[in-house]
């Protein structure tokens, strides 16, 4: 059944995620600072919207994919925000923006009779284009009960607790996984590959082997060994998903030993290749000290 939905903030994930609701048949009414990132949708029969608050005017049900906490804080609760909207009853945040941020915002929305649905997404822009990516939401079950089935246009949608921060909590581990691999998986095959091994070879016996993982498999045949460095996250976007992990762990007073150098390296290339980098360029950290360039390889 079409319905009419909010999205705010169509860029490079919430873009592909706007694009599948339009693909499914509903309407949407949009909002983001950006006219380009917009046009695509508009193009597309979307309705522009001048605010987040004309977009919680318009519909009931708003979807957010914002790339920082203070930004998710301005948009929902900011003075031009979402909860001064006069229809929205339900909020549902699909960005990463940590748990203590997302429990703050359900509680203040929820002071206006607003549902948060604390649902992060994790796949990359190629999930999002594809309809694939893992969809982690925390919500009371009659909300989740009501609001599987459009989450399942971006993908398979898991319940993994009924509090807002719950979802949050799950994507940081995800990420923190994926940025160890990423990391890791660079250092041991510069190390590979300083020694004499071809780095293509190399990957394919790891991905044979108990060493693969999402670097191994998609990040170093797609982006490094081609050295386009093209995978579609960037760097700066990793680094905060990493720092909100190893906060909420402080937080949580559980050891992350492994987590804080993981987070030490993505500082790093957070500082020193910039954040707008792609996160596969982390390999060049490991690259230049040793002198090494991994490639294709025959």
């Amino acid at each position: 059944m079409s319905q009419h939905f909010g999205f705010v903030g169509v860029g490079r994930m919430g873009g592909p995620m706007a694009g599948r609701l339009l693909d499914a048949g509903h309407r949407l009414t949009i909002f983001d600072v950006s006219e380009a990132a917009m046009a695509p949708l508009l193009a597309r029969g979307a309705v522009r919207a001048g605010s987040p608050r004309e977009v919680a005017s318009a519909v009931e049900t708003v979807f957010v994919s914002l790339p920082t906490p203070d930004i998710i804080h301005a948009v929902a609760l900011g003075p031009d925000g979402l909860a001064s909207g006069n229809r929205i009853k339900t909020y549902i945040d699909l960005s990463t923006t940590g748990p203590r941020m997302a429990a703050e915002v359900a509680a203040a929305l929820g002071q206006r009779e607003i549902t948060t649905i604390d649902s992060p997404v994790s796949g990359g822009v190629g999930g999002a284009k594809a309809g694939t990516l893992a969809v982690m939401a925390a919500c009371p079950a009659k909300e989740f009960t009501r609001f599987e089935p459009v989450l399942k246009t971006f993908g398979r949608v898991f319940h993994v607790g009924e509090r807002a921060g719950l979802g949050q909590t799950m994507k940081l581990a995800n990420n923190m996984l994926s940025a160890a691999a990423m990391a890791i998986s660079s250092e041991a095959i510069v190390m590979g590959v300083k020694a004499g091994l071809d780095a293509r070879t190399m990957v394919d016996v790891i991905n044979a082997g108990s060493g693969r993982n999402t670097a191994t498999q998609d990040k170093f045949p797609k982006a490094i060994l081609p050295r386009s460095f093209n995978y579609g996250f960037a760097a700066g976007l990793m680094f905060k998903d990493v720092k909100l992990c190893v906060e909420e762990a402080a937080a949580l007073k559980v050891p992350m030993a492994v987590g804080a150098a993981v987070h030490k390296l993505w500082q790093q290339a957070n500082t020193e290749n910039g954040p707008a980098s792609d996160i596969t360029e982390i390999i060049r950290l490991i690259e230049k000290p040793a002198g090494v360039e991994v490639k294709g390889g025959s």
